[in-house]
């Protein structure tokens, strides 16, 4: 059986990136790997064993597109308004929080934020399928 381990994304500048993953979820950086041309850098925390890695092409100047074909991270939280709050006082700039509950049963309780990137990441509630 396959196990997941990391999913990766394009991203202009190190420093900001890792800023972001820093202060919205908690991520340290677990490994740099520098080369002539591009640098991974493997994110996690102590939650999951599972990684966000960051590309980071040396010699990209323009911004990358994420295109119509990505979706989004998910992250799952304890505390939803706690954290929601906590990226507005941090100026991280998150989206409305939704309460997912089509034909009246709730679903999921989530809202978005965008990385310095533009990537969407989903911040969700942990209840049901997503605890």
């Amino acid at each position: 059986m396959a196990k997941m381990i990391h999913s990766m994304i394009r991203v202009l500048e190190e420093a900001r990136s890792v800023a972001f993953y820093r202060e919205a979820f908690g991520l340290e950086i677990a490994e740099r790997l520098d080369f002539p041309e591009f640098t991974l850098i493997y994110m996690s925390n102590p939650e999951t064993g599972f990684e966000l890695e960051l590309t980071v092409n040396k010699d990209r100047t323009a911004p990358y597109d994420p295109g119509d074909g990505y979706g989004h991270l998910a992250v799952s939280v304890a505390d939803l308004d706690a954290e929601h709050a906590r990226f507005e006082a941090a100026g991280l700039a998150p989206r409305k929080l939704v309460e997912f509950a089509p034909a009246g049963t709730r679903v999921a309780r989530f809202f978005f934020v965008a990385d310095p990137d533009g990537y969407q990441i989903e911040v969700l509630e942990r209840s049901g399928r997503f605890a």
